[in-house]
């Protein structure tokens, strides 16, 4: 099948444009839950944690455990403990949550501060303490999630004044209780909104891939993606004018023309609307119907550049590049190039 291949240089990159933004390495925390949006948990965790970076952010306690060595804090954000880690966090998303965590328990309480998805209400900050105290737990941070960050609205200011009375609330409830807390908020695009980082720590995901789109009114940084996806010849056909290719015809040969299959499919992440409608960076167009693990092209190359830019090719099927990032199939191979 097909290779992913991810450029050491642009990671970098991206991570110095990150350090800068929010001053120092240190606030930086990696997202890189669901095989690091695509690109291999392992490796780019590798590559952070030689960079530099000691905190990263998942979303399954398994995950935590494939990258556990590589970090001094791995937050878990949609699990429950299945056991005692001092290296792993834990968010709690409700109050009904609380009392099914294990008793010694690290935790990261989630306010919500009007993302309306996860996390507590404000107005029940003190009776979760009370809570999490009773049920034997540790707090060691509190968090949140911005949900227009990317877009100039109102709504970052007023969630940002509201974090900020978070944290005044939560930071005189720990003395009472004798926790030290940590605060976050920021994702990939708040990281950006603000000239000085106020916070503990930011948890960047889609601007590490270099793929961060902010809207046009807003500051766009000079992002590289690190992905690229590439397919391998299968087999190679001259189709004669008239001539259709793959399920249903629904490409047909104007002329002579020479196309080629190959080793990807919808089974690896391609998407199916992309089928004869996509062209690849170098001009090259894709043929026919996208098959579970073929696609067609107009080339004879051995090796085919299928996308460098997930949010171009996601543009061609109108989605995102997260979602296209996020299917690339886990047994794709992947290597470092650069």
């Amino acid at each position: 099948m097909g290779t992913i291949k991810l450029s050491r240089k642009a990671l970098e990159h991206n991570l110095d444009i990150i350090a800068h933004q929010v001053g120092g390495k240190d606030k930086i925390a990696v997202v890189l839950k669901d095989n690091a949006y695509g690109h291999g948990a392992v490796m780019i965790a590798e590559a952070a944690a030689q960079y530099g970076v000691k905190q990263a952010v998942v979303r399954l306690e398994r995950e935590a455990d494939e990258i556990r060595d590589f970090f001094e804090n791995v937050l878990i954000l949609g699990d429950r403990p299945t056991k005692i880690n001092s290296t792993f966090s834990y968010a709690i998303n409700s109050l009904e949550a609380i009392e099914t965590f294990l008793a010694g328990s690290r935790v990261e309480l989630k306010i919500d501060t009007g993302m309306h998805r996860n996390g507590i209400a404000l107005c029940n900050l003190e009776e979760a303490f009370k809570r999490m105290k009773k049920a034997g737990l540790v707090c060691v941070g509190i968090m949140s999630h911005l949900r227009s960050a990317d877009t100039l609205s109102s709504e970052w200011f007023w969630q940002r004044k509201t974090f900020d009375t978070v944290k005044i609330k939560a930071s005189s409830l720990a003395q009472k209780y004798g926790w030290k807390l940590r605060f976050h908020l920021s994702n990939s695009a708040g990281t950006f909104r603000s000239v000085v980082c106020v916070d503990d720590m930011v948890r960047v995901g889609i601007a590490l891939y270099g793929c961060l789109e902010m809207e046009k009114t807003l500051a766009q940084p000079s992002f590289k993606p690190i992905l690229s996806l590439w397919g391998d010849r299968v087999a190679t056909r001259t189709l004669k004018k008239g001539e259709r290719v793959g399920y249903n015809g629904i490409y047909e040969a104007s002329a002579d023309e020479v196309v080629s299959t190959y080793d990807l499919g919808y089974a690896n992440g391609l998407d199916r609307l992309a089928s004869n409608r996509y062209t690849t960076p170098e001009g090259i167009a894709l043929r026919g119907r996208i098959s579970m693990d073929n696609a067609a092209f107009s080339s004879d190359k051995d090796e085919l550049l299928i996308f460098d830019d997930a949010n171009h090719y996601a543009r061609s099927v109108g989605t995102i590049g997260y979602e296209i990032l996020a299917c690339l199939d886990k047994d794709l191979k992947r290597e470092w190039i650069s």
